[in-house]
């Protein structure tokens, strides 16, 4: 049994994602950060970094094992079960390569892009034009790595999974803000609708439910 504490957040369904695709048992719990749940001292005891998501494998190896940030989670989920991650080689280094291009690179700058559209106190150009041209090139780089290959690393793998929260939520209204960079971002179309096809993938994305 995993206990999976997790939010409404592309990052946290990353991970729901993967636990579905991998059939592992789990136990969703969610942490409310409109109201500060990421902050009570239990939680910090399994994410001390106060994010969403973390887990705690109640069968790991030797005892519980806890593993907060979602990269770490995806790898490890990998590993534990042998599903959606090569063993080794240039298969397995691609994946991890475009795993870690998702968050050293999506999810921070579409990040940054949302809070200055959405949430900042005030409308900053500046902020809003960096953010969202960053995002846009970063699509471009994925509609074009899509050209040669059916998923990001060749094969349907963690990096999908890593990826496709994000760019789900973003592409629509980057790709039009930013035509002039994305360009018809074709190839990321067509994958989008592979991964929303995927049984898991529709499951993974309502865990937990989309909040009002």
């Amino acid at each position: 049994m995993i206990d999976f504490y997790t939010w409404t957040t592309p990052n946290g369904r990353k991970v729901s994602i993967m636990l579905e695709e991998t059939g592992l048992e789990y136990t969703t719990h969610p942490v409310d950060i409109r109201n500060d749940e990421q902050f009570a001292p239990d939680f910090l005891k399994i994410s001390p970094n106060n994010r969403i998501p973390a887990i705690v494998d109640q069968k790991g190896d030797g005892g519980p094992v806890s593993v907060f940030e979602s990269g770490a989670i995806l790898i490890y989920l990998a590993e534990k079960t042998g599903q959606f991650l090569p063993a080794s080689g240039a298969k397995r280094a691609k994946a991890l390569e475009w795993l870690m291009w998702q968050m050293g690179g999506i999810g921070p700058m579409m990040g940054q892009a949302s809070h200055f559209v959405n949430s900042a106190p005030e409308q900053i150009p500046y902020a809003i034009d960096r953010y969202l041209s960053e995002s846009a090139r970063l699509i471009g780089i994925l509609d074009k790595q899509l050209a040669d290959n059916e998923f990001v690393a060749g094969d349907y793998s963690i990096a999908d999974m890593a990826i496709y929260p994000w760019v789900s939520v973003g592409f629509d209204v980057i790709s039009k803000a930013k035509a002039d960079i994305v360009g018809d971002g074709a190839n990321c179309s067509r994958w989008l609708a592979a991964n929303a096809a995927r049984p898991a993938v529709e499951k993974g994305m309502n865990v937990p439910p989309a909040q009002s």
